[in-house]
């Protein structure tokens, strides 16, 4: 072989060995298409939609205690299957789902030829991954610690973000954060640092410009792993996925995740659309997890009257939680909430009398309860009641025996694998002794609808309360609520905590800061925002003040729903959603901006109907709240139907 022969001969092998290794898989349709590649030991896959880059070359990987997946990697293998499975929920955007998917598992070899296998599912527009690792071979090693995940996401320049900044560990009211309740930024640039240097909670949802939409988040998170997030972004990087912070829980527990072997990693998800419809519409948290155990009854969905957020501490006495027994009884509601303090302020031989005086009504309580344990400072009590298995069984057996319906589970603070666990263990107990769960100052609920079915929802957002406690988010309230329906919500059912008919925000309903969202925008806030058992923080007052229209709509909101449809919208600017219970369509639209909204709906589902439209007058001078109205309003036989929505206002539609 000559010398020049010799040297073409090399660079042929040094170009071989640096080539990547790539393997695609497809939705069913064919427009959804993950690409995986391997080169120079690296692991990636980007995402396209309808031939568009909606994700750019993001890493894959992790660092374990029994191995190092994050270099060093070499593609072995890959398989294609199929998944085509259909299932029926009851606390969730819709009562059935038929997931059609995709299925690539691509087995990775590191360095020292230990596998690891990434699982892709891919549906028509959504995605969801995980990690599989193996017994180690000729190794008496039946687990793993997860050090950190190399998994990425990143996103093409033009791409801007609609995020909330994952908080600090210990600060805020009694160091009981993080619990998901910042602020969210609107259109940012990728590149904006957070807001205190920790990240990004999810879900986080990314506008490709005008190529479409991204929606990131996880599922399948209870005991087994870490509650994660998003790192800040970093040029040529993306956001990678971060674990809690060390800080967290005073300290105390792991910030890694600890699996059994054989075993996975939660799903991440990412949603993919040319529109906004298939991020409001996914049910992809539910699709690829299952239930974990089953439910001991059949759990009543409802709303539920609530006198602390109006009334705040000093109304957790008898007197006060009979009031707003009778006022869910006049409203037909299911539930009373009883908030903090009830077990001093009220005592327990008198909460036993309360919830009989209740059931004597038709309505049955929910007991709110702090987390805590040791790791907030939060005075509320009870406290020691949650916090360990001994406490829960006391609690939640003397709950079953005097007819308590659910609890509120309050002040969490941490995405360890420690309070993952807890958030498990008191579902599961309270499933035992059919009580329904809501949690509040909390994390991200995770699949939790499906995985738990005794489930209700969770806070994990700036909620009702904060449009009490400042001037500030009450103007605040109309960006809030036309974010969440194509993130926060998009993903899990979310306790906004009150559909709020006073207009101060005071007992007596005329001092302190007013409402800015107008009656209209307030009960259409029910409709738009998806738990199964809703708050309407309706007071003895308003029964008096509201118009009868306005009382008669609150007594019939529904919190199940067949199917959801997204009708228009653009997040933090305005929403118009459609949702069906039984064969009754309800459309309801919020404008969070200043400036009225002139839209032409299209409403194939009341094509040619004649309907009820409830909806606002311009505020005229003088007017703290623009005055509301029932009209009738004829959708066209084309379903084609124009609509005005006030500032700050809303509207429904309904047969």
């Amino acid at each position: 072989m000559t010398k020049k022969l010799f040297s073409f001969a090399l660079l042929l092998v040094s170009a071989l060995t640096v080539m990547a290794q790539t393997v695609s898989v497809s939705s069913p349709n064919g427009k959804l298409k993950v690409d995986i590649t391997c080169q120079n030991g690296q692991a990636a896959y980007t995402v396209s939609y309808d031939g568009k880059t909606m994700m750019t070359p993001s890493a894959l990987g992790l660092k374990a205690d029994i191995g190092d997946f994050s270099k060093g990697l070499s593609l072995k293998d890959n398989k294609q299957s199929s998944v085509d499975k259909t299932y029926t929920m009851t606390r969730t955007k819709a009562s059935s789902s038929h997931f059609v998917a995709n299925q690539l598992d691509v087995t990775l070899t590191n360095a020292e030829g230990t596998p690891i296998v990434v699982t892709f599912l891919v549906s028509d527009n959504d995605i969801a991954f995980c990690y599989s690792l193996q017994e180690a071979k000729n190794k008496d090693i039946h687990s793993a610690v997860i050090q950190s995940e190399a998994t990425g996401f990143n996103f093409p320049d033009q791409a801007t973000s609609f995020i909330c900044p994952q908080s600090k560990p210990m600060v805020g009211f009694a160091q009981t954060k993080p619990s998901y309740e910042e602020e969210y930024t609107a259109d940012a640039a990728i590149n904006t640092p957070s807001a205190f240097g920790e990240g990004y909670t999810f879900p986080c949802l990314f506008r490709i410009g005008a190529d479409g939409w991204v929606l990131i988040s996880e599922t399948g998170v209870g005991s087994n792993y870490v509650g994660t997030h998003l790192s800040d972004f970093e040029q040529g990087k993306g956001y990678t996925i971060a674990f809690p912070n060390p800080g967290e829980m005073k300290g105390m527990g792991s910030n890694y995740a600890a699996i059994n072997l054989p075993g996975s990693t939660p799903w991440r998800t990412i949603t993919v659309g040319a529109t906004l419809k298939p991020i409001v519409e996914t049910t992809i948290p539910y699709d690829v997890v299952e239930p974990l155990y089953e439910a001991k009854q059949e759990y009543c969905p409802g709303r539920y009257t609530w006198g602390w957020l109006i009334w705040q501490d000093n109304s957790t006495i008898y007197e006060d939680q009979v009031k707003m027994i009778d006022v869910a009884a006049a409203m037909g509601y299911e539930y009373t909430l009883v908030d903090a303090l009830w077990d001093t302020q009220i005592g327990r031989d008198r909460i036993e009398e309360l919830s009989k005086y209740a059931q004597s009504k038709g309505v049955r309580l929910l007991l709110w309860y702090n987390s805590n344990g040791t790791w907030n400072d939060a005075p509320q009590g009870p406290h020691n009641g949650m916090s360990t298995a001994i406490a829960r069984e006391r609690e939640m057996a003397w709950m079953e025996k005097i007819g308590v319906a659910g609890i509120k589970v309050d002040f969490f603070g941490s995405d360890k694998q420690e309070m993952m666990k807890l958030y498990e263990d008191i579902l599961a107990d309270g499933n035992r002794h059919g009580l329904q769960v809501i949690f509040h100052g909390c994390t991200l609920p995770r699949g939790w609808e499906r995985m738990y079915p005794n489930y209700v929802a969770s806070e994990a957002f700036l909620a009702s309360e904060n449009v009490f406690f400042s001037e500030h988010h009450a103007k605040q309230e109309g960006f809030e609520l036309t974010m969440h329906p194509f993130s926060r919500n998009a993903v899990a059912a979310a306790d906004w905590g009150g559909v709020m008919m006073n207009h101060h925000m005071s007992r007596d309903n005329k001092s302190r800061h007013q409402r800015y969202t107008s009656d209209v925008f307030e009960m259409a806030s029910a409709i738009v925002l998806q738990t199964s058992v809703n708050c309407v923080a309706i007071y003895p007052k308003n029964l008096e003040e509201l118009p009868q229209f306005e009382l008669d709509f609150l007594k019939e909101i529904p919190t199940t729903w067949e199917e959801t449809q997204f009708i228009d919208g653009y997040p933090t600017q305005y929403v118009v959603l459609a949702r069906r219970t039984g064969d009754k369509w309800y459309v309801a639209g919020l404008n969070g901006t200043q400036e009225k909204k002139v839209l032409t709906l299209q409403l194939p589902m009341l094509a040619g109907k004649t309907v009820r439209y409830y909806t606002d007058s311009p505020k005229k001078k003088g007017e703290l709240l623009p005055a509301s109205e029932l009209k009738t309003l004829k959708v066209g036989k084309n379903g084609e139907t124009k609509v005005t929505i006030q500032p700050m206002g809303g509207i429904i539609i309904t047969e």
